[in-house]
């Protein structure tokens, strides 16, 4: 049965908690056997949006949204992580603490930027009066190189600009020349999303530029976790905007994440002229992404692997959620790619390959199976009519991901994955792709799955919720033959 939260529990802090009750927390949450193994997730509690993902003295620092009691939006903190290598994850702690007036109510997402040795963060916090009214403020602490983090005083920006309400969040900073930018998420009055641009000489005194122009004027009623970058003399604005209905085949989640991407943002003008919206996901369990720019010049992006008010099987141990593995961000023509960065490939263990021909048929292979791993699958079609992998298999489970050429489109299926999650949102994704020869790239963990097709034109990632023991992998074509070769290698 489901537990109820009260108020009074979700807005409980953890040092008022007994170390008693976060051991059995604890031990609540270690039995579950849908911990993940090379995913960043939290101890206890609840993770959601990633925070001031940053490369700082030697190290890639990662923050995340974190609510520690349980599995629900309570008082949030910033939780700190940290890596050399993107791969191997340390957990730092609590970076930030909801304990000044500006932040009462939690330590609401930000971004974060390296200036005069420090690393900066830049985040919302959100209090709420005895009418339970929200007034956020933009606030910053500053991390120092042995990594102590301090709080400023007072926020540093105290309140929402005329025409917005107090949907007022997020901020994501950047340096260009010589000036720092930031752009919210906000919602006008009028209930519609839109995005706030502000500019700053040294990250303590900051100037309402104006709303971001944007050919989206109806689009949406929040937008949450912007994000301004430039790639390739590119200018791309992420969002995650709340409030569209499905269309097609897109939108199909209860909450969006996309871009637009176009000309350069035309700061004087407050501009930016782009194309259509695009997701970046298509699978069922993606948000509040957030990037970054490493000491290789590289734009790298994490997200949520999860989505606000959707319920998980995870909940009744205590925890839910975790962040998706970094991708690194490049443009071809109008799209954004996404890749997994290449120090993933230091979680390569034993290898196996096959090359063969199927033909109307499903076929398993000795060395294909296992609940955590990599595989790259490529099939080149000749004239099947649908073929793909049925992956986390048994007698009666199994997450497929196909190609159906008659459609011209590629389908993620989660019916028969295991535990049900989000099943009122539907139980499929697709997207359009056009090509003969399909590359299926995932990589597979105890809870869940990215796949990247054909290099990362598009992405799906999901949670997933099998038995322990659905561990086959299963590939299959119908009403004709594809040729196939796979490599898969065990992690861990």
């Amino acid at each position: 049965m489901k537990m109820i939260w009260t108020k009074e529990q979700r807005y409980r802090r953890i040092e008022e908690v007994s170390p008693e009750e976060i051991q059995n927390l604890k031990a609540r949450v270690n039995d579950c056997f849908w911990r993940q193994t090379f995913h960043i997730q939290p101890e206890t509690g609840l993770l959601n949006d990633p925070n001031g993902f940053s490369y700082y003295n030697g190290e890639y620092h990662l923050f995340y949204q974190w609510f520690p009691l349980g599995p629900v939006h309570g008082l949030k903190y910033w939780y700190h992580t940290k890596s050399k290598d993107l791969v191997h994850w340390k957990n730092v702690g609590i970076g930030i603490e909801p304990t000044n007036d500006y932040d009462s109510h939690g330590a609401y997402s930000g971004s974060a930027i390296e200036h005069e040795g420090k690393l900066y963060l830049f985040y919302t916090g959100n209090t709420r009066d005895e009418n339970w009214v929200r007034k956020p403020y933009q606030c910053i602490a500053i991390m120092d190189e042995i990594g102590k983090i301090k709080k400023l005083e007072q926020p540093v920006i105290h309140k929402v600009p005329d025409g917005y309400t107090d949907h007022f969040r997020d901020p994501k900073v950047w340096k260009k020349d010589d000036m720092f930018y930031a752009v919210i998420g906000a919602q006008r009055e009028d209930e519609t999303g839109c995005v706030v641009l502000y500019s700053s000489p040294n990250l303590l005194h900051w100037q309402c530029e104006g709303e971001l122009q944007t050919h989206l004027n109806n689009f949406g009623y929040m937008w949450e976790c912007p994000d301004y970058f430039e790639v390739e003399d590119r200018g791309i604005l992420l969002f995650s905007p709340q409030g569209l209905k499905p269309k097609t085949d897109q939108y199909e989640n209860i909450y969006q994440s996309g871009y637009i991407l176009g000309e350069k943002l035309d700061i004087k003008q407050l501009s930016m002229s782009h194309g259509s919206f695009q997701e970046l996901d298509r699978g069922f369990d993606f948000y509040a992404p957030q990037t970054m720019v490493d000491s290789e010049g590289r734009r790298i992006l994490v997200g949520w692997m999860g989505l606000p008010e959707i319920d998980y099987p995870t909940d009744r141990n205590g925890w839910a959620h975790c962040l998706t593995l970094p991708r690194e961000l490049l443009v071809r023509g109008d799209k954004l790619i996404q890749r997994p960065v290449k120090e993933l490939q230091a979680l390569r263990k034993q290898q196996y390959k096959i090359k063969d021909t199927i033909c109307s048929e499903q076929k398993m292979y000795k060395g294909f199976k296992g609940i955590a791993y990599e595989m790259i699958c490529e099939f080149k079609n000749e004239n099947a009519t649908e073929y793909g992998i049925i992956f986390r298999a048994s007698e009666n489970e199994g997450t497929v991901v196909k190609y159906d050429a008659v459609q011209k489109k590629v389908i993620l299926d989660r019916a028969n994955s295991g535990e049900p999650v989000g099943e009122s949102y539907g139980t499929k994704r697709k997207c359009s792709i056009e090509a003969r020869t399909i590359k299926v790239h995932l990589f597979v963990d105890t809870s869940s799955v990215e796949i990247f097709i054909n290099d990362g034109e598009e992405v799906f990632t999901s949670r997933i919720f099998p038995r322990a023991d659905s561990k086959e992998i299963r590939f299959f074509a119908d009403r004709g033959r594809v040729t196939l070769q796979a490599t898969r290698w065990d992690y861990k």
